[in-house]
């Protein structure tokens, strides 16, 4: 079985539309178990029902990316959004300025890890993101605007275990 991954929604995204990184991102897929939020499927289906809206997708395009999704989903690990993580999401913001929801996402990686005892890679292509979550301890890969997936290595972790 796959190594699990932490996947944010930024990367999420690149399994159904063809942009910068897509590709990259279709090889992490297929190489890791994705785990994220909850909170990633509405994220998703917002991302992609706006780039519908502004006719970045055709209909045809639409109703595969909405049955895709469906399907994709029932595969995917995704974590409920508790009090813990709640609780963890405003430390991160506090810490980092990160926006809300992508505060969700570090704080869910965060705390997944230290419930399964195994530090998650967490896959973001979001620059912001990645650098809360570097700032933050956790183990990154970027994937970048030109297509390659760069891993950062822990830098200094804030503990995550001592949270309710």
């Amino acid at each position: 079985m796959a190594a699990p991954a932490y996947f944010d929604t930024s990367v999420l995204v690149k399994q159904y539309v063809d942009e910068t990184g897509a590709a990259t991102a279709r090889q992490l897929f297929r190489r890791r178990r994705i785990v994220s939020s909850a909170l990633a499927a509405v994220e998703l289906t917002s991302a992609l029902s706006r780039r519908r809206a502004a006719s970045q997708i055709s209909a045809v395009q639409w109703a595969r990316v909405v049955r895709d999704l469906q399907f994709d989903r029932t595969h995917w690990e995704l974590l409920a959004v508790t009090d813990s993580i709640l609780a963890r999401a405003e430390e991160v913001v506090r810490m980092t300025g990160l926006r809300s929801l992508d505060s969700v996402h570090v704080a869910s990686a965060q705390l997944s890890s230290t419930l399964i005892g195994t530090t998650l890679s967490f896959i973001t292509a979001d620059a912001r993101q990645r650098a809360a979550a570097v700032q933050l301890g956790l183990d990154v890969t970027w994937v970048e605007s030109e297509g390659r997936a760069q891993t950062h290595q822990r830098r200094v972790g804030i503990p995550v275990g001592d949270h309710p």
